[in-house]
Formats: structure tokens, C-alpha cells, sequence
């Protein structure tokens, strides 16, 4: 079994994780609107990102996001790596499922219970984008049979591969075991055979997650659920009076759209709505640097005026 060693709040720890650790997280006391904590632990020779992911429920983007310069591939034994288990919750109303594409996560809000479960997806690729909205889960389907589109069977024709009319349930089938049909018609939120596109856009616009964490949510989720999918790759929130700000790469038809440079004007738009009427102090050079490193982490950029001055760079 693997062991790692995980710096936490000022302390080495072992931990033997299992595959896919679940991610769940009572909420926040006061609407506060972060969970969660940000670990650190040694790799060792053979480990890889893309077995850190699965291991802590973490999409591979995330991984890179949060560890700039470290070969994703070969860390190195005795290498520090973040491991990006904090987040700033999506923004009200927090009911049902809330999928972040910008962030590759869902977030889901069980009735009546005070906690998030959250899960890193895969969504659908440049020419395949996975729509924003609202809509609901209609239907749920158990070892679901895929029927693919003409459209799909036309692309992997071009590149010499015939795909059958019909796929019927089975390790080869790329909806997995669990699906979740969505009012957009032609979406999905399923497993897949292929995990390792899980935290990355490799998808013909449906949503995708771990073959574990499907078959989890799947008896959790009921038909009529209300879905939200956002685009929003800056978030800001609050806990115990310091402010924070969490920013992801927006996603590449956007960075295209802005010819690669980066638009604060929503960084500061989610600033703004999160401090509404709350005195607090912010610091504009680090919510700039913040949103330019893209690092997906939350970070503290200001603090109740009543309760602190200004933050330092040594508090964050």
C-alpha cells in the first residue's frame, strides 16, 4: 500500500490513501463559503500526477495547476507536491448539482443535509463545448447502452475507425456503469472507460467523472434534481473574516476570444459581489497576481476591517 507523508497545518502526517478519496465537506459555519484544506506530501520515484489525482479525487489539470514546474510525469522522489483539496464553493443558490467547467468539478448539495460532495469532470472539448445553463437530471440509467450519434460516428470514420451503431453495456462502453440523463438534450453526466480524461476536455460535450465517484452519487441523485452549469473561472468567498480568491485558466475558446491575455474585469466582479456591504481592506497587487497564476488554490486577499488590518504577505 502506498504511504504518503501530508504537511497539514504545520504537522508531517502518514496517510495510506485509497483510490479516489471522496471529497465531502460539511458547510461552513456563518455562510461562510470555503471548504475543505490544501495538503502537501512527498512523491515518491514512481508516482506520477495523473496517480495523484485519482488517489485525492483531483483532475489531472488540477495537479498541474497547482504544482507550476514539476514534471508531471517524473516529480522525483522527495519532491514537495500541493495537493489542491480547497476550494471556494460556486456562487448562490447552492441546491442540487453545480458544474463549474472552467474549474472541471461538480459540486452537488444534498437535500437537507449540511454538506458538498465534489468531484472532478471532464467535459467536452474545443468544437464540442459542454453548454452553460440550467436544466434537471430526467432520467437515470444503470449499465446504460450507448447509441452514438451520427456526428460521432462520422468523426472516428475520418480517422479509419469504425464505431458500431449500438454499444452495448460493458467495460468497452464510454458511458461507464452509471448515467444521468440531463434536460439538454443529447447530455449526459456519466462514468467512462477512459478515467484518465477525467479533470481534462476530451469529451463530445458530455459531462464525465470517475467510474468511482458515478456509482457513488448515482443512488444519491434523484430524478428532478436541479442542475446549474456555469463558466466561471474566478471565485471569491469567506471564512472566519478573511476573504479569498480562487482563479482557474479560463477555458481556451475564452483565452482565444481575449487573443491570450487575461481579463480582470471579472476577477473584480467576484470581488466586489462577495464583499458586498462588508467593510474589509483588500489588496488589489495580490488579487492581480492571483488571478495571473491561475493556480485553482484560495487564497487570502483581504479581512474584515473591524477584525484585521490590511493582509500581509506572510498571512497568506
Amino acid at each position: 500500500m502506498k504511504k504518503v507523508w501530508i504537511w497539514l497545518n504545520g504537522i508531517w502526517l502518514i496517510w495510506f490513501p485509497i483510490a479516489s478519496q471522496a471529497l465531502s465537506f460539511p458547510l461552513p459555519p456563518d455562510g461562510g463559503d470555503v471548504v475543505g484544506n490544501v495538503v502537501e506530501i512527498t512523491a515518491r520515484y514512481e508516482d506520477t500526477f495523473s496517480d495523484f489525482a485519482r488517489d485525492y479525487d483531483l483532475g489531472y489539470r488540477e495537479m498541474l495547476a497547482a504544482n507550476p514546474g514539476v514534471d508531471p510525469w517524473l516529480p522525483g522522489a522527495g519532491t514537495r507536491i500541493t495537493i489542491p483539496t480547497r476550494f471556494i464553493l460556486p456562487p448562490p443558490p447552492r441546491k442540487g448539482l453545480i458544474i463549474n467547467l472552467a474549474e472541471l468539478r461538480l459540486y452537488y448539495f444534498p437535500p437537507g443535509e449540511k454538506r458538498v460532495i465534489t468531484h472532478p469532470i471532464g467535459i467536452g472539448r474545443e468544437g464540442w463545448e459542454t453548454p452553460t445553463g440550467k436544466t434537471r437530471v430526467v432520467q437515470k440509467t444503470r449499465d446504460p447502452v450507448w447509441i452514438p450519434p451520427d456526428s460521432i460516428r462520422a468523426e472516428y470514420a475520418e480517422k479509419g475507425v469504425e464505431l458500431p451503431k449500438v454499444v452495448k453495456p460493458g467495460p468497452d462502453n464510454p458511458l461507464g456503469r452509471f448515467a444521468l440523463r440531463l434536460g439538454m438534450p443529447g447530455y449526459l453526466i456519466h462514468g467512462t472507460d477512459k478515467p484518465y480524461g477525467v479533470g481534462m476536455r476530451v469529451s463530445h460535450g458530455c459531462i464525465r467523472l470517475y467510474p468511482e465517484d458515478i456509482e457513488a452519487l448515482f443512488p444519491l441523485i434523484g430524478v428532478n434534481t436541479p442542475v446549474r452549469i456555469i463558466n466561471q473561472p474566478y471565485k471569491s468567498g469567506w471564512l472566519n473574516g478573511t476573504l479569498y480568491l480562487e482563479a482557474h485558466p479560463p477555458l481556451e475558446e475564452e483565452m482565444k476570444r481575449l487573443e491570450g491575455s487575461i481579463n480582470l474585469t471579472p476577477v473584480v466582479r467576484v470581488i466586489s459581489s462577495a464583499r458586498g456591504d462588508i467593510p474589509v481592506k483588500v489588496d488589489w497587487t495580490r488579487i492581480e497576481q492571483i488571478a495571473r497564476q491561475q493556480r485553482g488554490i484560495p487564497l487570502a486577499v483581504g479581512k474584515r476591517e473591524e477584525t484585521a488590518a490590511l493582509v500581509t504577505e506572510n498571512e497568506m
